[in-house]
């Protein structure tokens, strides 16, 4: 269950966060939505890894290989007479061979995009329209006791869901609502109520 929390300011945001992390929540469960990008760690710590720069690399090293192939594959193929020159030609080879490069490094790169900013999305997200307008949304997720959750390497399960998970879904939205009415949330959006 998620429960997603207005604030006007980055000041009751942050006391929003803060209240939620003393209850029990981890940062793993908090969420910032904001229009303005502020930097790691002002609202939540992600420690979320980024696959941006290898599917970018990825897409490079297929390009590269791509290209030679295309072009030394072609020239190897195609019976030419050279007139004592190499069949492949340095030159040529190259440029075909660059020009692809940066084609699939391009591809990877646009798709490494999408997957960070999570598009098209798999399922319905709690927004509002406030946060465009300058709000800050805060996003809790509840976990409930035997829910299965994917935890990093290296993290133990209190750390991933936090020593909250144990008291039940509706006790911790209605904890996380309070936490963040007390913090100064405009408004509160619940799972539930879409």
């Amino acid at each position: 269950m998620e429960i997603l929390g207005i604030f006007r300011d980055i000041e009751s945001a942050g006391r929003g966060v803060e209240g939620l992390l003393r209850a029990g929540f981890t940062e793993a469960q908090i969420t910032s939505l904001t229009s303005v990008s502020y930097p790691d760690g002002v609202l939540v710590k992600t420690d979320r890894r980024s696959w941006f720069r290898w599917l970018a690399l990825a897409g490079g090293i297929v390009g590269v290989v791509a290209g030679f192939l295309l072009a030394a594959g072609t020239a190897w193929l195609y019976p030419v007479q050279t007139g004592d020159k190499p069949i492949i030609a340095f030159y040529p080879t190259g440029i075909v061979t660059f020009e692809l490069t940066m084609l699939f490094a391009i591809v990877g790169t646009m798709v490494g995009m999408f997957l960070e900013m999570r598009l098209p999305p798999l399922g319905k997200r709690l927004y509002d329209p406030a946060i465009a307008e300058g709000c800050i949304g805060i996003s809790v997720t509840a976990h409930a006791g035997g829910e299965i959750v994917a935890c990093g390497r290296g993290t133990t399960p209190g750390e991933c869901i936090g020593t909250i998970a144990s008291v039940p879904v509706k006790e911790q939205k209605s904890l996380a609502e309070e936490i963040m009415r007390e913090a100064g949330a405009i408004r509160l959006i619940a799972e539930a109520t879409l």
